[in-house]
């Protein structure tokens, strides 16, 4: 049970959390954020991370100055050998995960879904620690519907749809370095730009969208109100394509700085005026957060589409537009064209969303995904 009325009494001992889960920044950034709500709420809590062992679960962990022991998890593959690489990173993974709940007392797990977290809720229901399971997508995946089943409570951080799921929506959680803040001028000078001129942020999330990477450039430069009165924040998801997008902007006459990546979202998000972006749960609730005005288009490859429930109730809303990538680039840019030429030009369109976005602001996901931790058996 949620209690809104504040945070539960904290014990004279310090409790141990550890957060499962990862394969991308998506998993990741959600666990860092109700990290931070339970310190806020007693500093003694002590707070590991089971992520995958890919690169982005380490480089965000340690950015973030988070503990963590990475596990050797691997998604199913619909292949003999990717199911017995999938077999044999379940076992390793239930062992390894078994010694972190040993070793370092752990208390409650939070499970954020993806490959990684089944092994490790299998690991603590062995231990009979308690399991709160924290969903990410309006469309659960199958490695959530398997963990929800063991889990003492699920919550999700939107309303669910399809598979009969009918789990209590709190919010996505969002971590303070993905939270605007302080005014846009700032935020702009901090990350090179001009403080004074309209900022469009171009984000395919951490590792980055083939089809924004390639149509957005083009889009910008043969629009004479983009390149003549905007600047481009272009986070690409690749240290190789930096350079060369670089160039293609310098080329084309735009205002732009091209990064890779950039762990403090928030000064992108606080620094935008409007945004394209994908559609991955936190992309959605970072741009919510921040009332910026946004284009989304949804990765087209996921079997189930969740991306495109993701951002249902932001556009339903009025906050966004949804603009399907059709895999084909042509077919992708002839629906993106008019939909990026209107939000550019019209300043009372993009403030009329802005209006919309902070007046049905989300609240604080974090702490109270926090308080249900510590209300856990």
């Amino acid at each position: 049970m949620i209690d809104s009325n504040g945070p539960p009494d904290v014990t004279p001992l310090a409790r141990s959390v550890l957060f499962a889960g990862g394969g991308s920044g998506g998993h990741i950034s959600p666990g860092l954020a109700i990290a931070e709500a339970l310190r806020n709420i007693d500093p003694r809590i002590a707070c590991h991370f089971a992520p995958s062992d890919r690169e982005i679960d380490r480089t965000m962990l340690t950015r973030a100055g988070a503990s963590f022991t990475a596990m050797p998890a691997r998604p199913p593959k619909k292949s003999l050998r990717g199911f017995a690489s999938f077999f044999r990173g379940w076992r390793r993974t239930f062992r390894d995960s078994s010694n972190v709940l040993r070793e370092r007392n752990i208390d409650h797990v939070v499970a954020l879904g993806g490959f990684v977290s089944a092994p490790v809720v299998s690991a603590a229901v062995r231990h009979d620690i308690p399991v709160l399971l924290l969903n990410l997508d309006r469309v659960p995946g199958l490695a959530n519907r398997m963990v929800a089943r063991k889990a003492d409570l699920v919550l999700s951080a939107v309303q669910t749809i399809q598979h009969g799921t009918e789990w209590p929506a709190v919010g996505l959680p969002i971590r303070s370095a993905a939270a605007a803040r302080g005014t846009a001028e700032a935020a702009r000078l901090e990350l090179g730009l001009e403080p004074d001129r309209r900022t469009l942020l171009i984000t395919g999330a951490s590792q980055g969208a083939r089809t924004i990477n390639e149509l957005a450039p083009s889009l910008c430069i043969e629009n004479d109100t983009c390149r003549s009165s905007w600047q481009i924040l272009h986070l690409c998801g690749d240290e190789g394509l930096t350079e060369a997008l670089q160039q293609r902007w310098d080329a084309g006459g735009v205002r732009a700085r091209v990064v890779p990546f950039l762990h403090e979202m928030g000064l992108a998000w606080t620094a935008a005026s409007l945004c394209i972006s994908r559609a991955g749960a936190n992309s959605v609730a970072e741009a919510w957060a921040a009332a910026v005005p946004t284009i989304f288009l949804p990765y087209p490859h996921h079997r189930d589409q969740h991306q495109r429930f993701n951002a249902q109730p932001m556009v339903e809303l009025g906050g966004a537009v949804l603009v399907e990538d059709a895999i084909d680039t042509d077919r992708t840019r002839r629906a993106l064209a008019p939909v990026f030429a209107d939000l550019v030009e019209d300043a009372g369109a993009r403030a009329a969303m802005r209006e919309i976005l902070v007046r049905e602001s989300p609240g604080d996901a974090a702490q109270r995904v926090a308080r249900a931790v510590l209300g856990l058996r």
